[in-house]
């Protein structure tokens, strides 16, 4: 369990400007975030463009993160959708060897009941013998897991072992903190508010800034693990504007942007998403200057 403590990040994908996958890039990402101390990797979560990957990309994508992590930290691969039994045929097809984690986020557009959110992580869990994060982002998908859904699930199967919050709704996470099992991990999926809720009882974050800024967050967060608040609040109040920026024109062009001017690789997107604009660049230069 401890794996999952402190700093994890969602990784972008790189592109080529002819959208093919930039696997030189992906390699020096892979290589930025490990130098940068960060404790594990997220393959092919939202932030890597997943939904806009087809089946052998991403198999391509798992397979050569894998080869050059090289069991020096830990791995994750984001497995997700709206459609149950295609998820679970996908869960159940995956290379379990080199990874130690399955990120599923909450089944986005179709707006199911807490039921049938419970059912879709059921059907999931059954299907593979990997630890399974769940991811409430309802942001993104439309619908939100309740505290209520989140604890019943980690009840009932011992393979879903946490969850990535990230639904920004405080009254949510108190009650999830209040009924969960001791031993289940709540996770900030929400870069702006790792701290407030690491001093509720998150363990960690996993995080999009840390795609461009690995180091500074990876400090703050042990310095949150080890109870030093007035040290991480330092740190915290240094990174806001940038996370602000990251986000302005909407994920992941923002930390493409920034990693493009750090030199580990390039800023292109797949349609329908597109670089941010050159207004937004250039307060991205000069805040990633900064650090």
């Amino acid at each position: 369990m401890n794996k999952f403590y402190g700093t994890g990040v969602a990784m972008v994908t790189p592109f080529q400007a002819d959208g093919q996958i930039d696997f030189e890039g992906l390699k020096n990402l892979i290589e930025h975030l490990i130098d940068g101390g960060v404790q594990y990797l997220v393959s092919l979560g939202t932030t890597g463009e997943s939904a806009t990957l087809n089946a052998s990309e991403r198999k391509q994508v798992w397979e050569f993160t894998a080869k050059i992590v090289n069991k020096r930290v830990t791995l994750v691969a984001g497995i997700g959708g709206n459609n149950t039994h295609e998820v679970v045929e996908q869960v159940k097809e995956f290379d379990v060897a080199d990874y130690d984690a399955i990120l599923s986020s909450s089944p986005h557009y179709n707006k199911p009941t807490q039921e049938g959110i419970y059912q879709h992580y059921k059907a999931i869990a059954q299907a593979t013998p990997l630890p399974i994060i769940l991811y409430n982002v309802p942001s993104r998908t439309g619908s939100t897991v309740s505290a209520a859904t989140t604890v019943r699930l980690a009840r009932d199967f011992k393979n879903i072992i946490g969850i990535k919050e990230a639904s920004g709704n405080f009254d949510l996470f108190n009650q999830l903190m209040r009924d969960k099992p001791e031993e289940f991990l709540v996770i900030s999926g929400d870069d702006p508010v790792t701290l407030p809720m690491m001093a509720l009882g998150a363990v960690g974050v996993i995080s999009v800034i840390g795609n461009a800024l690995p180091k500074p967050l990876s400090v703050m967060v042990q310095l949150l693990l080890n109870n030093d608040y007035k040290a991480a609040q330092k740190i915290h109040s240094s990174l806001i504007e940038f996370t602000r920026l990251m986000f302005v024109e909407g994920n992941p062009a923002g930390a493409k942007c920034s990693l493009k001017h750090l030199s580990v690789c390039g800023d292109h997107l797949r349609l329908p998403l597109v670089p941010v604009s050159a207004a937004t660049e250039e307060l991205i230069i000069q805040e990633t200057k900064k650090f």
